[in-house]
Protein backbone atom coordinates (compact mmCIF):
# COMPACT_ATOMS: atom_id res chain seq x y z
CA UNK A 1 0.00 0.00 0.00
CA UNK A 2 1.35 3.73 -0.80
CA UNK A 3 -0.40 6.52 1.69
CA UNK A 4 -1.41 9.36 -0.85
CA UNK A 5 -3.43 11.93 1.49
CA UNK A 6 -4.53 11.96 4.52
CA UNK A 7 -6.62 14.74 6.45
CA UNK A 8 -9.54 15.48 8.74
CA UNK A 9 -11.79 18.77 8.25
CA UNK A 10 -13.19 20.73 10.95
CA UNK A 11 -17.12 20.31 10.63
CA UNK A 12 -18.88 23.64 8.68
CA UNK A 13 -21.35 23.37 11.66
CA UNK A 14 -19.05 23.50 14.34
CA UNK A 15 -17.22 26.36 12.91
CA UNK A 16 -20.91 28.65 12.76
CA UNK A 17 -21.54 27.62 16.04
CA UNK A 18 -17.88 28.69 17.51
CA UNK A 19 -17.32 31.29 15.43
CA UNK A 20 -21.09 33.56 16.00
CA UNK A 21 -21.16 35.96 18.37
CA UNK A 22 -24.58 36.50 20.96
CA UNK A 23 -27.48 38.43 19.25
CA UNK A 24 -26.27 38.03 15.76
CA UNK A 25 -29.11 36.52 13.44
CA UNK A 26 -27.95 34.50 10.47
CA UNK A 27 -28.79 32.06 8.08
CA UNK A 28 -26.52 29.23 6.53
CA UNK A 29 -26.42 26.55 4.05
CA UNK A 30 -24.38 23.74 4.17
CA UNK A 31 -23.87 20.10 3.26
CA UNK A 32 -25.58 18.28 6.51
CA UNK A 33 -28.57 16.34 7.50
CA UNK A 34 -31.53 17.86 8.78
CA UNK A 35 -30.36 16.71 12.25
CA UNK A 36 -27.24 17.40 12.28
CA UNK A 37 -28.61 21.24 11.40
CA UNK A 38 -31.51 21.42 14.00
CA UNK A 39 -28.56 20.18 16.24
CA UNK A 40 -26.40 23.11 15.38
CA UNK A 41 -29.45 25.60 15.35
CA UNK A 42 -30.02 24.49 19.47
CA UNK A 43 -26.56 24.95 20.10
CA UNK A 44 -26.43 28.72 18.43
CA UNK A 45 -29.78 29.55 20.49
CA UNK A 46 -27.98 28.47 23.79
CA UNK A 47 -25.16 30.84 22.82
CA UNK A 48 -27.95 33.38 22.21
CA UNK A 49 -28.21 33.53 18.18
CA UNK A 50 -30.92 32.83 16.31
CA UNK A 51 -29.77 31.07 13.17
CA UNK A 52 -31.65 29.15 10.39
CA UNK A 53 -29.70 26.64 8.60
CA UNK A 54 -30.59 25.02 5.53
CA UNK A 55 -29.56 22.56 2.94
CA UNK A 56 -27.13 23.57 0.09
CA UNK A 57 -27.94 20.63 -1.52
CA UNK A 58 -31.28 19.75 -3.13
CA UNK A 59 -32.68 23.35 -1.61
CA UNK A 60 -36.14 24.02 -3.32
CA UNK A 61 -36.84 20.13 -2.01
CA UNK A 62 -35.63 21.01 1.82
CA UNK A 63 -38.20 23.66 2.00
CA UNK A 64 -40.62 22.01 1.24
CA UNK A 65 -39.90 18.99 3.44
CA UNK A 66 -39.08 20.96 5.88
CA UNK A 67 -40.68 25.01 6.03
CA UNK A 68 -43.58 25.00 3.51
CA UNK A 69 -47.32 23.84 4.81
CA UNK A 70 -48.98 22.13 2.04
CA UNK A 71 -52.22 21.84 3.82
CA UNK A 72 -54.90 23.23 1.71
CA UNK A 73 -52.58 24.30 -1.22
CA UNK A 74 -54.74 23.71 -4.47
CA UNK A 75 -51.52 24.36 -6.63
CA UNK A 76 -47.90 25.08 -7.07
CA UNK A 77 -45.88 26.81 -9.72
CA UNK A 78 -41.74 27.17 -9.62
CA UNK A 79 -40.44 29.60 -12.00
CA UNK A 80 -36.72 27.67 -11.71
CA UNK A 81 -33.64 29.58 -13.65
CA UNK A 82 -31.48 28.97 -16.95
CA UNK A 83 -28.11 29.61 -16.54
CA UNK A 84 -25.87 29.69 -19.28
CA UNK A 85 -23.32 27.01 -18.21
CA UNK A 86 -25.39 24.58 -17.31
CA UNK A 87 -27.86 22.15 -18.75
CA UNK A 88 -31.49 24.08 -19.11
CA UNK A 89 -33.27 21.64 -16.99
CA UNK A 90 -30.28 21.71 -14.29
CA UNK A 91 -32.70 23.24 -11.52
CA UNK A 92 -35.70 21.32 -12.74
CA UNK A 93 -33.88 18.41 -12.13
CA UNK A 94 -32.94 19.29 -8.57
CA UNK A 95 -36.05 19.91 -7.33
CA UNK A 96 -36.68 15.97 -8.49
CA UNK A 97 -38.90 14.34 -6.98
CA UNK A 98 -41.20 17.24 -5.60
CA UNK A 99 -43.96 16.69 -7.83
CA UNK A 100 -44.56 13.57 -6.10
CA UNK A 101 -44.59 14.59 -2.56
CA UNK A 102 -47.16 17.85 -2.68
CA UNK A 103 -50.13 15.33 -2.37
CA UNK A 104 -53.13 16.63 -4.52
CA UNK A 105 -51.75 19.47 -5.46
CA UNK A 106 -50.77 20.31 -9.20
CA UNK A 107 -47.37 21.51 -10.08
CA UNK A 108 -45.89 23.38 -12.92
CA UNK A 109 -41.83 24.28 -13.88
CA UNK A 110 -41.59 27.43 -15.49
CA UNK A 111 -38.00 28.51 -16.74
CA UNK A 112 -37.10 31.91 -16.00
CA UNK A 113 -35.17 33.52 -18.43
CA UNK A 114 -32.19 34.56 -16.37
CA UNK A 115 -30.10 32.63 -14.31
CA UNK A 116 -30.05 33.81 -11.26
CA UNK A 117 -29.48 31.40 -8.29
CA UNK A 118 -33.33 31.35 -6.71
CA UNK A 119 -36.28 29.69 -6.90
CA UNK A 120 -39.96 31.65 -7.32
CA UNK A 121 -42.46 29.91 -5.43
CA UNK A 122 -46.30 30.90 -5.89
CA UNK A 123 -48.76 28.51 -3.78
CA UNK A 124 -52.49 29.03 -4.36
CA UNK A 125 -54.80 28.12 -1.21
CA UNK A 126 -58.26 28.64 -1.36
CA UNK A 127 -58.12 30.83 -4.21
CA UNK A 128 -55.31 33.46 -2.98
CA UNK A 129 -51.70 32.86 -3.61
CA UNK A 130 -48.58 33.07 -1.49
CA UNK A 131 -45.30 33.99 -3.25
CA UNK A 132 -41.48 33.35 -1.60
CA UNK A 133 -38.35 33.18 -3.04
CA UNK A 134 -36.29 30.42 -2.15
CA UNK A 135 -32.11 30.84 -2.64
CA UNK A 136 -30.06 28.08 -4.49
CA UNK A 137 -26.67 29.22 -4.04
CA UNK A 138 -24.38 28.01 -6.37
CA UNK A 139 -20.66 28.83 -7.93
CA UNK A 140 -19.65 29.12 -11.10
CA UNK A 141 -16.26 27.13 -11.31
CA UNK A 142 -13.94 25.20 -13.29
CA UNK A 143 -13.24 21.62 -12.17
CA UNK A 144 -9.88 19.20 -12.10
CA UNK A 145 -10.60 18.81 -16.43
CA UNK A 146 -11.40 22.52 -16.93
CA UNK A 147 -14.44 21.99 -17.36
CA UNK A 148 -16.91 24.71 -16.45
CA UNK A 149 -19.62 23.91 -13.83
CA UNK A 150 -22.67 25.56 -11.81
CA UNK A 151 -22.65 23.80 -8.42
CA UNK A 152 -23.77 23.77 -4.95
CA UNK A 153 -22.39 25.33 -2.59
CA UNK A 154 -22.40 26.44 0.87
CA UNK A 155 -23.64 30.13 1.71
CA UNK A 156 -23.80 32.29 4.79
CA UNK A 157 -25.95 35.83 4.90
CA UNK A 158 -25.79 38.01 8.42
CA UNK A 159 -29.68 39.36 9.13
CA UNK A 160 -29.59 42.45 6.88
CA UNK A 161 -27.12 41.21 4.22
CA UNK A 162 -29.45 40.86 1.10
CA UNK A 163 -26.53 38.99 -0.70
CA UNK A 164 -24.42 37.05 1.35
CA UNK A 165 -21.33 35.39 1.02
CA UNK A 166 -19.91 31.71 -0.36
CA UNK A 167 -18.91 29.26 2.61
CA UNK A 168 -16.38 26.54 1.93
CA UNK A 169 -18.22 23.69 3.20
CA UNK A 170 -16.43 20.80 4.96
CA UNK A 171 -18.13 18.52 2.21
CA UNK A 172 -16.54 21.06 -0.60
CA UNK A 173 -13.43 21.34 1.16
CA UNK A 174 -12.35 17.78 1.53
CA UNK A 175 -13.59 17.06 -1.81
CA UNK A 176 -11.54 19.86 -3.58
CA UNK A 177 -8.31 18.81 -1.74
CA UNK A 178 -9.04 14.94 -2.26
CA UNK A 179 -9.06 15.28 -5.97
CA UNK A 180 -5.94 17.66 -6.24
CA UNK A 181 -3.70 15.51 -4.06
CA UNK A 182 -4.70 12.42 -6.68
CA UNK A 183 -4.14 15.07 -9.21
CA UNK A 184 -0.38 15.91 -7.98
CA UNK A 185 0.46 12.77 -7.71
CA UNK A 186 3.25 10.97 -9.57
CA UNK A 187 1.09 8.07 -12.30
CA UNK A 188 3.69 8.12 -14.67
CA UNK A 189 2.40 7.18 -18.40
CA UNK A 190 1.17 3.76 -18.51
CA UNK A 191 -2.20 1.95 -18.16
CA UNK A 192 -3.08 0.80 -15.93
CA UNK A 193 -1.98 3.30 -12.85
CA UNK A 194 -2.68 1.26 -10.55
CA UNK A 195 -4.01 -2.13 -9.06
CA UNK A 196 -6.50 -0.71 -6.48
CA UNK A 197 -6.71 3.59 -5.74
CA UNK A 198 -9.02 3.53 -2.62
CA UNK A 199 -10.27 6.88 -1.90
CA UNK A 200 -12.02 6.41 2.26
CA UNK A 201 -14.14 8.90 3.53
CA UNK A 202 -16.13 9.29 6.91
CA UNK A 203 -18.82 11.60 7.41
CA UNK A 204 -21.63 11.64 9.24
CA UNK A 205 -24.36 12.86 6.58
CA UNK A 206 -27.23 10.22 7.52
CA UNK A 207 -29.46 9.48 4.29
CA UNK A 208 -33.24 10.17 3.98
CA UNK A 209 -35.46 8.14 2.19
CA UNK A 210 -38.32 10.03 0.48
CA UNK A 211 -41.54 8.44 0.23
CA UNK A 212 -41.79 8.15 -3.17
CA UNK A 213 -40.42 4.50 -5.28
CA UNK A 214 -37.05 3.91 -3.84
CA UNK A 215 -35.91 7.44 -3.68
CA UNK A 216 -33.20 8.63 -1.09
CA UNK A 217 -31.34 11.63 -0.46
CA UNK A 218 -28.11 10.78 0.15
CA UNK A 219 -25.05 13.23 0.92
CA UNK A 220 -22.32 10.56 0.91
CA UNK A 221 -24.35 8.41 -1.49
CA UNK A 222 -23.76 11.79 -4.00
CA UNK A 223 -19.99 11.96 -2.82
CA UNK A 224 -18.73 8.47 -3.74
CA UNK A 225 -20.14 9.48 -7.68
CA UNK A 226 -18.83 12.33 -7.89
CA UNK A 227 -15.67 10.89 -6.79
CA UNK A 228 -15.31 8.33 -9.02
CA UNK A 229 -16.57 10.30 -12.22
CA UNK A 230 -13.96 13.21 -11.35
CA UNK A 231 -11.12 11.02 -11.14
CA UNK A 232 -12.20 8.77 -14.27
CA UNK A 233 -12.23 12.12 -16.02
CA UNK A 234 -9.04 13.28 -14.37
CA UNK A 235 -7.76 10.08 -15.33
CA UNK A 236 -8.81 10.17 -19.13
CA UNK A 237 -7.50 13.84 -19.63
CA UNK A 238 -4.11 12.77 -18.44
CA UNK A 239 -3.94 9.74 -20.87
CA UNK A 240 -4.82 12.34 -23.68
CA UNK A 241 -8.22 10.43 -24.40
CA UNK A 242 -11.81 12.47 -24.55
CA UNK A 243 -14.10 12.79 -21.40
CA UNK A 244 -16.26 9.77 -21.09
CA UNK A 245 -13.84 7.57 -22.99
CA UNK A 246 -15.01 4.06 -21.88
CA UNK A 247 -12.11 2.21 -22.93
CA UNK A 248 -9.71 4.11 -20.37
CA UNK A 249 -7.76 1.35 -17.86
CA UNK A 250 -6.37 3.43 -15.00
CA UNK A 251 -7.32 0.69 -12.41
CA UNK A 252 -9.93 0.43 -10.28
CA UNK A 253 -10.98 3.42 -8.47
CA UNK A 254 -12.98 2.82 -5.35
CA UNK A 255 -14.95 5.34 -3.17
CA UNK A 256 -15.64 4.09 0.28
CA UNK A 257 -17.73 6.49 1.76
CA UNK A 258 -18.70 5.25 5.51
CA UNK A 259 -20.90 6.97 7.99
CA UNK A 260 -19.16 8.31 10.64
CA UNK A 261 -20.51 10.01 13.97
CA UNK A 262 -19.18 13.33 13.52
CA UNK A 263 -15.69 12.79 12.34
CA UNK A 264 -15.42 13.97 8.85
CA UNK A 265 -11.97 13.24 7.13
CA UNK A 266 -10.48 11.20 4.16
CA UNK A 267 -7.68 8.70 3.11
CA UNK A 268 -6.31 8.00 0.01
CA UNK A 269 -3.90 5.10 -1.14
CA UNK A 270 -3.12 2.65 -3.35
CA UNK A 271 -3.76 -1.08 -2.26
CA UNK A 272 -3.27 -4.24 -4.47
CA UNK A 273 -6.32 -5.68 -6.09
CA UNK A 274 -8.42 -8.10 -3.69
CA UNK A 275 -9.28 -11.88 -5.31
CA UNK A 276 -12.10 -13.35 -2.96
CA UNK A 277 -15.71 -12.77 -3.15
CA UNK A 278 -17.73 -11.46 -0.10
CA UNK A 279 -20.80 -14.12 -0.59
CA UNK A 280 -23.85 -14.63 1.37
CA UNK A 281 -25.90 -17.51 1.87
CA UNK A 282 -27.93 -19.12 -0.96
CA UNK A 283 -31.20 -18.16 -2.03
CA UNK A 284 -34.09 -19.77 -3.78
CA UNK A 285 -33.36 -18.09 -7.00
CA UNK A 286 -36.61 -18.02 -8.50
CA UNK A 287 -37.47 -15.49 -5.16
CA UNK A 288 -33.95 -14.06 -4.61
CA UNK A 289 -34.14 -10.61 -2.61
CA UNK A 290 -30.83 -9.34 -3.25
CA UNK A 291 -27.89 -10.12 -5.65
CA UNK A 292 -26.75 -13.74 -4.83
CA UNK A 293 -23.56 -15.27 -3.77
CA UNK A 294 -21.01 -15.80 -6.80
CA UNK A 295 -20.29 -19.37 -5.80
CA UNK A 296 -24.12 -19.97 -6.24
CA UNK A 297 -23.86 -18.63 -9.42
CA UNK A 298 -21.44 -21.08 -10.73
CA UNK A 299 -22.99 -24.01 -9.19
CA UNK A 300 -26.44 -22.95 -10.94
CA UNK A 301 -24.85 -22.91 -14.32
CA UNK A 302 -23.09 -26.27 -13.83
CA UNK A 303 -26.71 -27.34 -13.42
CA UNK A 304 -27.63 -26.35 -16.43
CA UNK A 305 -25.62 -28.28 -18.50
CA UNK A 306 -23.80 -28.21 -21.64
CA UNK A 307 -20.30 -27.02 -22.89
CA UNK A 308 -18.52 -25.28 -19.98
CA UNK A 309 -16.09 -22.48 -21.25
CA UNK A 310 -14.65 -19.57 -19.53
CA UNK A 311 -12.33 -16.43 -19.25
CA UNK A 312 -10.49 -14.87 -16.37
CA UNK A 313 -10.43 -11.12 -15.19
CA UNK A 314 -7.70 -8.71 -13.82
CA UNK A 315 -7.46 -9.73 -10.80
CA UNK A 316 -7.52 -13.65 -11.99
CA UNK A 317 -11.64 -14.27 -10.89
CA UNK A 318 -13.50 -16.80 -13.33
CA UNK A 319 -15.95 -15.75 -15.66
CA UNK A 320 -18.07 -18.47 -16.52
CA UNK A 321 -20.24 -19.53 -18.98
CA UNK A 322 -21.76 -22.73 -20.55
CA UNK A 323 -23.13 -23.59 -24.16
CA UNK A 324 -26.19 -25.54 -24.75
CA UNK A 325 -25.92 -27.03 -28.14
CA UNK A 326 -29.49 -27.70 -30.30
CA UNK A 327 -31.12 -26.79 -33.37
CA UNK A 328 -33.04 -23.36 -32.36
CA UNK A 329 -31.84 -20.15 -34.09
CA UNK A 330 -28.85 -19.37 -31.02
CA UNK A 331 -28.97 -16.66 -28.96
CA UNK A 332 -26.48 -15.06 -26.86
CA UNK A 333 -27.55 -14.33 -22.97
CA UNK A 334 -25.28 -12.40 -20.95
CA UNK A 335 -25.44 -10.49 -17.54
CA UNK A 336 -23.75 -8.83 -15.39
CA UNK A 337 -21.10 -6.18 -17.89
CA UNK A 338 -21.99 -3.76 -15.13
CA UNK A 339 -22.26 -5.78 -12.10
CA UNK A 340 -24.15 -3.04 -9.55
CA UNK A 341 -27.12 -3.90 -12.30
CA UNK A 342 -28.18 -6.77 -10.25
CA UNK A 343 -31.36 -7.89 -11.67
CA UNK A 344 -29.33 -9.02 -14.80
CA UNK A 345 -27.88 -11.41 -13.37
CA UNK A 346 -30.47 -13.34 -12.03
CA UNK A 347 -32.77 -12.84 -14.93
CA UNK A 348 -30.23 -14.45 -17.26
CA UNK A 349 -29.68 -17.67 -15.01
CA UNK A 350 -33.56 -17.86 -14.56
CA UNK A 351 -34.02 -18.01 -18.28
CA UNK A 352 -31.24 -20.18 -19.03
CA UNK A 353 -32.75 -22.62 -16.29
CA UNK A 354 -35.98 -22.29 -18.06
CA UNK A 355 -34.60 -22.41 -21.95
CA UNK A 356 -32.44 -25.45 -20.94
CA UNK A 357 -36.25 -27.44 -20.83
CA UNK A 358 -36.92 -26.95 -24.12
CA UNK A 359 -36.50 -29.19 -26.64
CA UNK A 360 -33.93 -28.31 -29.58
CA UNK A 361 -32.62 -25.57 -27.09
CA UNK A 362 -29.57 -23.10 -28.60
CA UNK A 363 -28.03 -20.54 -26.31
CA UNK A 364 -25.01 -19.53 -24.55
CA UNK A 365 -24.96 -18.05 -20.63
CA UNK A 366 -22.47 -15.94 -18.87
CA UNK A 367 -24.73 -14.49 -16.03
CA UNK A 368 -21.79 -12.23 -14.45
CA UNK A 369 -19.00 -11.18 -16.88
CA UNK A 370 -17.24 -8.80 -14.52
CA UNK A 371 -16.93 -10.67 -11.28
CA UNK A 372 -14.25 -8.38 -10.25
CA UNK A 373 -17.27 -5.75 -10.51
CA UNK A 374 -19.45 -7.39 -8.36
CA UNK A 375 -16.92 -8.69 -5.43
CA UNK A 376 -16.41 -4.56 -5.12
CA UNK A 377 -20.23 -4.06 -5.56
CA UNK A 378 -20.58 -6.79 -2.37
CA UNK A 379 -17.95 -4.87 -0.35
CA UNK A 380 -19.34 -1.55 -0.88
CA UNK A 381 -23.07 -3.03 -0.36
CA UNK A 382 -21.79 -3.68 3.61
CA UNK A 383 -21.52 -0.34 4.91
CA UNK A 384 -24.06 1.20 2.30
CA UNK A 385 -26.91 -1.77 1.10
CA UNK A 386 -29.33 0.81 -0.75
CA UNK A 387 -26.41 3.20 -2.91
CA UNK A 388 -25.70 2.67 -6.33
CA UNK A 389 -22.16 2.36 -6.27
CA UNK A 390 -20.72 3.29 -9.86
CA UNK A 391 -16.80 2.28 -8.53
CA UNK A 392 -18.76 -1.45 -9.37
CA UNK A 393 -19.82 -0.93 -12.55
CA UNK A 394 -16.63 -1.14 -14.37
CA UNK A 395 -13.47 -4.12 -14.25
CA UNK A 396 -10.49 -3.98 -12.24
CA UNK A 397 -8.88 -2.31 -15.17
CA UNK A 398 -11.40 0.71 -14.52
CA UNK A 399 -12.91 0.21 -18.10
CA UNK A 400 -15.90 -0.89 -19.45
CA UNK A 401 -15.69 -4.52 -21.06
CA UNK A 402 -17.83 -3.66 -23.44
CA UNK A 403 -15.32 -0.94 -25.54
CA UNK A 404 -12.84 -3.87 -25.78
CA UNK A 405 -11.98 -5.48 -28.90
CA UNK A 406 -8.99 -7.67 -30.12
CA UNK A 407 -7.40 -4.65 -31.78
CA UNK A 408 -7.64 -2.42 -28.68
CA UNK A 409 -7.20 -4.52 -25.43
CA UNK A 410 -4.07 -5.69 -25.97
CA UNK A 411 -3.15 -7.99 -23.70
CA UNK A 412 -5.89 -6.84 -21.43
CA UNK A 413 -8.77 -9.14 -23.16
CA UNK A 414 -9.55 -10.80 -20.27
CA UNK A 415 -13.62 -10.64 -19.73
CA UNK A 416 -14.13 -9.57 -22.81
CA UNK A 417 -13.03 -12.83 -23.82
CA UNK A 418 -16.24 -14.75 -22.94
CA UNK A 419 -18.49 -12.84 -25.67
CA UNK A 420 -15.74 -13.59 -28.47
CA UNK A 421 -15.95 -16.88 -27.34
CA UNK A 422 -19.80 -17.45 -26.82
CA UNK A 423 -20.29 -16.27 -30.46
CA UNK A 424 -17.36 -18.56 -31.89
CA UNK A 425 -18.96 -21.26 -30.44
CA UNK A 426 -22.39 -20.98 -30.93
CA UNK A 427 -23.02 -18.50 -34.10
CA UNK A 428 -25.46 -16.36 -32.55
CA UNK A 429 -27.23 -14.10 -34.71
CA UNK A 430 -28.83 -12.35 -31.37
CA UNK A 431 -27.49 -11.25 -28.03
CA UNK A 432 -29.73 -10.51 -25.30
CA UNK A 433 -27.37 -8.21 -22.89
CA UNK A 434 -29.07 -7.98 -19.67
CA UNK A 435 -28.70 -4.34 -18.32
CA UNK A 436 -30.13 -1.69 -15.44
CA UNK A 437 -29.58 1.81 -14.27
CA UNK A 438 -30.23 3.71 -10.83
CA UNK A 439 -33.46 3.02 -9.18
CA UNK A 440 -33.00 6.50 -7.71
CA UNK A 441 -31.65 10.20 -8.50
CA UNK A 442 -28.23 10.03 -9.31
CA UNK A 443 -25.93 13.34 -9.15
CA UNK A 444 -22.42 14.65 -8.92
CA UNK A 445 -23.17 18.25 -6.79
CA UNK A 446 -20.03 18.83 -6.49
CA UNK A 447 -19.11 18.64 -10.39
CA UNK A 448 -22.21 20.54 -11.81
CA UNK A 449 -25.10 17.92 -10.03
CA UNK A 450 -26.01 16.49 -13.47
CA UNK A 451 -23.51 13.56 -14.24
CA UNK A 452 -21.53 14.42 -17.22
CA UNK A 453 -22.03 12.10 -20.20
CA UNK A 454 -24.72 10.34 -18.65
CA UNK A 455 -27.60 12.64 -18.06
CA UNK A 456 -30.02 10.73 -19.14
CA UNK A 457 -29.80 7.98 -16.86
CA UNK A 458 -30.00 10.65 -13.77
CA UNK A 459 -33.98 9.86 -13.06
CA UNK A 460 -35.49 6.49 -13.19
CA UNK A 461 -38.26 6.27 -15.94
CA UNK A 462 -39.87 2.76 -15.56
CA UNK A 463 -38.39 -0.19 -17.65
CA UNK A 464 -36.92 -0.06 -21.34
CA UNK A 465 -35.18 -1.48 -23.54
CA UNK A 466 -32.85 -0.57 -26.58
CA UNK A 467 -31.76 -2.47 -29.85
CA UNK A 468 -28.45 -1.76 -31.61
CA UNK A 469 -28.44 -3.66 -35.18
CA UNK A 470 -26.57 -3.88 -38.01
CA UNK A 471 -26.99 -1.98 -40.90
CA UNK A 472 -29.32 -4.07 -43.08
CA UNK A 473 -30.79 -5.29 -39.97
CA UNK A 474 -33.68 -2.55 -39.10
CA UNK A 475 -36.79 -5.00 -39.99
CA UNK A 476 -35.35 -7.78 -37.66
CA UNK A 477 -34.83 -5.31 -34.94
CA UNK A 478 -38.37 -3.68 -35.37
CA UNK A 479 -40.15 -7.50 -35.07
CA UNK A 480 -38.28 -8.09 -32.14
CA UNK A 481 -39.13 -5.03 -30.28
CA UNK A 482 -43.13 -5.10 -31.16
CA UNK A 483 -43.35 -8.78 -30.18
CA UNK A 484 -40.88 -8.49 -26.52
CA UNK A 485 -42.90 -5.80 -25.40
CA UNK A 486 -46.02 -7.23 -26.20
CA UNK A 487 -45.33 -9.82 -24.20
CA UNK A 488 -43.73 -7.43 -21.42
CA UNK A 489 -47.07 -5.50 -21.43
CA UNK A 490 -48.71 -8.53 -20.67
CA UNK A 491 -46.79 -9.10 -17.31
CA UNK A 492 -49.22 -7.32 -14.38
CA UNK A 493 -48.01 -4.10 -12.88
CA UNK A 494 -45.14 -3.61 -15.51
CA UNK A 495 -46.92 -1.23 -17.25
CA UNK A 496 -48.57 0.80 -14.97
CA UNK A 497 -45.09 0.78 -12.89
CA UNK A 498 -43.38 2.50 -15.90
CA UNK A 499 -46.22 4.77 -16.14
CA UNK A 500 -45.83 6.41 -12.64
CA UNK A 501 -41.70 6.55 -13.26
CA UNK A 502 -42.42 8.11 -16.75
CA UNK A 503 -44.63 10.75 -15.62
CA UNK A 504 -42.48 12.11 -13.08
CA UNK A 505 -39.35 11.69 -15.23
CA UNK A 506 -41.14 13.96 -17.76
CA UNK A 507 -42.18 16.62 -15.08
CA UNK A 508 -38.85 17.51 -13.92
CA UNK A 509 -36.66 16.34 -16.68
CA UNK A 510 -39.13 16.38 -19.91
CA UNK A 511 -39.45 14.43 -22.79
CA UNK A 512 -37.61 10.83 -22.30
CA UNK A 513 -37.17 10.73 -26.21
CA UNK A 514 -38.08 7.49 -26.72
CA UNK A 515 -40.40 6.18 -29.23
CA UNK A 516 -42.95 4.42 -27.04
CA UNK A 517 -43.96 0.57 -28.13
CA UNK A 518 -46.64 -1.13 -27.27
CA UNK A 519 -46.40 0.85 -24.01
CA UNK A 520 -42.39 0.73 -22.91
CA UNK A 521 -39.93 3.33 -24.01
CA UNK A 522 -37.34 2.20 -26.78
CA UNK A 523 -34.23 3.22 -28.12
CA UNK A 524 -33.17 1.63 -31.59
CA UNK A 525 -30.06 2.61 -33.59
CA UNK A 526 -27.39 1.37 -36.30
CA UNK A 527 -24.19 -0.12 -34.44
CA UNK A 528 -22.17 -1.58 -36.23
CA UNK A 529 -19.67 -1.77 -33.32
CA UNK A 530 -20.85 -5.01 -32.29
CA UNK A 531 -19.96 -8.32 -33.83
CA UNK A 532 -23.65 -9.96 -33.53
CA UNK A 533 -25.84 -8.13 -36.20
CA UNK A 534 -28.51 -7.90 -33.20
CA UNK A 535 -27.85 -6.75 -29.41
CA UNK A 536 -30.97 -6.43 -27.70
CA UNK A 537 -30.49 -4.37 -24.00
CA UNK A 538 -32.69 -4.54 -21.30
CA UNK A 539 -32.42 -1.21 -18.91
CA UNK A 540 -34.19 -1.88 -15.65
CA UNK A 541 -33.84 0.80 -12.47
CA UNK A 542 -32.37 -1.69 -10.21
CA UNK A 543 -29.48 -0.17 -8.34
CA UNK A 544 -30.03 -0.91 -5.55
CA UNK A 545 -33.04 -2.77 -4.33
CA UNK A 546 -34.53 -5.36 -2.34
CA UNK A 547 -37.12 -7.68 -1.67
CA UNK A 548 -40.35 -7.79 -3.83
CA UNK A 549 -39.06 -5.11 -5.66
CA UNK A 550 -35.95 -6.89 -6.64
CA UNK A 551 -38.45 -10.22 -7.19
CA UNK A 552 -40.19 -8.13 -9.77
CA UNK A 553 -37.19 -6.67 -11.48
CA UNK A 554 -34.84 -10.09 -12.24
CA UNK A 555 -38.64 -11.68 -13.11
CA UNK A 556 -38.95 -9.06 -16.18
CA UNK A 557 -35.67 -9.58 -16.95
CA UNK A 558 -35.95 -13.25 -17.33
CA UNK A 559 -39.59 -12.84 -19.20
CA UNK A 560 -37.43 -10.32 -21.64
CA UNK A 561 -34.57 -13.21 -22.48
CA UNK A 562 -37.69 -16.19 -22.71
CA UNK A 563 -40.00 -13.74 -25.27
CA UNK A 564 -36.71 -12.93 -26.92
CA UNK A 565 -35.32 -16.51 -27.17
CA UNK A 566 -38.71 -16.98 -29.06
CA UNK A 567 -39.56 -14.65 -30.91
CA UNK A 568 -36.30 -14.85 -32.45
CA UNK A 569 -36.23 -18.37 -33.47
CA UNK A 570 -39.43 -16.84 -36.27
CA UNK A 571 -37.35 -14.02 -37.33
CA UNK A 572 -34.53 -15.74 -38.11
CA UNK A 573 -36.44 -18.16 -40.17
CA UNK A 574 -38.46 -15.30 -42.03
CA UNK A 575 -41.49 -14.53 -40.38
CA UNK A 576 -41.01 -10.85 -39.38
CA UNK A 577 -44.63 -10.07 -39.78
Amino acid sequence: MTLIYEKSFERSLDQLVARAVPGQHFEAWTFDDAKSRREAERRLREKGVSAHIRSAYKPLLFVFLEEIDLVGVEAIEVRYPVHANAPSNRFRLEAYPLAALVGDAGIAFVPREDGAFFYDVTLTRAGRTETLKVFAPNRLHADIVGEMNVSPTGWFRLQGDDIGERLETDYECLFGAAIQAVADQDWGTQEPYFEELNICVVHPAEDLPLAVGDEVVSLREALHEDFYFSLLEFFQKKSGRPLGDRGLKPGQIVPEIVKSEGEISVRIETRPLTTAFLDGGDQAIDTASEAPAASQMVRLLTDIGGKEFDARSRSGRKVAACYVAGSDAAVMISGGQHPNETTGIVGAIRAARRLRERPNAHFTISPLENPDGYALHQRLRIDNPRHMHHAARYTALGDDLEYRTHENAGEHLNEKDIRFKAQEISDAKLHVNLHGYPSHEWTRPLSGYVPRNFAMWTLPKGFFLVMRHHDGWSEQAEAMLDRVTRHLGAIPGLLAYNDRQITLYEVHAGETGYRVINGFPCLSSVYDRHTVPLTLITEYPDETIYGDDFITGHTAQMETVLSAYEAWQEIFNGNIA
